[in-house]
């Protein structure tokens, strides 16, 4: 079946393309729930695609371009440009609930806090949030290295059922 180019698709079916792709690091949560895509616009012919990366230098971003691209072309949409905004940073306050529990789901705790959060003032900047494990759901968690599986994540312990998990730092 031959796909016919549309000239110009409805800017939420953009959206809901978009919503199905990916993010090729967790596969279980999409780059709109992960937050990164910023806009979704149409400039003359063109469907322009803003995204934040989750920092400057993710070694995701190409293989996310790509997919996005492959992702409206396979719809009909015949010209995709996807370009890169870095201010503001991405947050992972811009993640969606959704993709909160997918992260859950999949064994990876999602952010415990906000990053725009004042009810951490007053909190010393060394100590961890307490953390429901995504196994078990125990509180009985202690982290074990500010360093996880990638940069945007901490490698905790459950004390209950013993499992090791990610927590995505809120950044």
């Amino acid at each position: 079946m031959t796909v016919q180019a549309l000239s110009r698709a409805d800017v939420k079916q953009v959206w809901a393309w978009l919503d199905a792709v990916p993010d090729p690091e967790i596969p279980v949560i999409s780059v709109v729930d992960l937050g990164i895509v910023r806009d979704v616009a149409w400039v003359d012919d063109a469907c322009v695609i803003t995204l934040t990366p989750t920092y400057s230098g993710c070694p995701a971003m190409t293989v996310i371009r790509e997919d996005i691209e492959r992702t409206l072309l396979a719809r009909g949409v015949d010209q995709v440009r996807v370009q890169t905004r870095l201010a503001p940073a991405w947050t992972t306050d811009w993640m969606t609930p959704r993709g909160k529990d997918s992260l859950r789901g999949y064994g990876i705790a999602p952010p415990a806090q906000q990053v725009i959060d004042i009810s951490g003032i007053g909190r010393k900047a060394s100590q961890a949030p307490v953390l429901v494990c995504p196994h078990c759901g125990s509180r009985h968690t202690r982290l074990v290295s500010q360093f996880g599986s990638t940069a945007c994540k901490a490698l905790y312990r459950c004390g209950d059922c013993k499992e090791p998990f990610d927590y995505f730092k809120a950044h």
